[in-house]
């Protein structure tokens, strides 16, 4: 399965290796990747990556956790609900 991972919030030094880190950990790999600096230091990322067999709860449980821990936010969720929700 292949979802897609954003993140949002005030850059500092260390997100990507933080999240990408914990993909791998997960057994989840990177196919596509976007991240910017916005004005007023806002950082922003969109990844998408293959599951595998990596569980979404558990994933995003995971996820949640690293969020509060680097105060970002963090989403997780399947490729085809996030294209179905963002669709014109």
């Amino acid at each position: 399965m292949r979802a897609v991972v954003t993140v949002v919030g005030k850059d500092r030094p260390g997100i990507i290796a933080k999240v990408s880190t914990l993909l791998f950990e997960n057994n989840m790999n990177i196919l596509d990747i976007s991240q910017t600096i916005m004005s007023e230091d806002i950082f922003s990322m969109i990844m998408l990556v293959d599951m595998k067999s990596s569980v979404v709860a558990d994933v995003s449980e995971k996820l949640a956790a690293l969020a509060s821990e680097i105060g970002m936010s963090i989403h997780l969720q399947n490729e085809e609900l996030f294209n179905s929700m963002h669709r014109i």
